[in-house]
């Protein structure tokens, strides 16, 4: 079963500084086609410019990769509503942009950050994402 995901950008920042947790499981499946990531210029724009602050140390040459990677098994997609309000105003894209793929596919939205979104079904923790995907594999039965 494709699933689509928006990762929040914490997510991604995890994952790039311990590859062995969850959050480097979920992007892993983004790498490998399980997760298919929903982008749009902005978060990508976000991704880059916050992968590339001095206290991560990363590499150009690696958050380039990361990022490519990303776009080369990702979709993009813009939304057309951005009129949400929430508590951190740069959150506001990765919600517009899930609610717009859902118009045509499940999407979820894969934050460390849930109490910064609405408490949808599909807002939801990399822990709960990754239980998502080994149910469909059969592995939590």
């Amino acid at each position: 079963m494709r699933r689509y995901a928006v990762i929040d950008t914490d997510v991604l920042v995890s994952a790039m500084l311990k590859w062995t947790s969850v959050p480097g499981n979920i992007i892993e499946f983004a790498f490998t086609g399980t997760i298919t990531p929903v982008l749009s210029d902005v978060i990508v724009a976000e991704y880059r410019e916050v992968l590339m602050r001095d206290k991560f140390h990363l590499t150009k040459e690696i958050v380039d990769d990361v990022i490519q990677a990303l776009k080369e098994q990702g979709v993009f997609i813009e939304a057309d509503n951005m009129d949400y309000e929430l508590p951190d105003s740069k959150d506001v894209v990765f919600y517009a942009i899930v609610m717009e793929k859902r118009k045509d596919s499940d999407a979820y939205l894969v934050t460390g950050n849930k109490k910064h979104f609405p408490q949808d079904p599909f807002v939801v923790t990399p822990r709960e994402m990754m239980d998502i995907i080994l149910n469909d594999k059969g592995y939590n039965k």
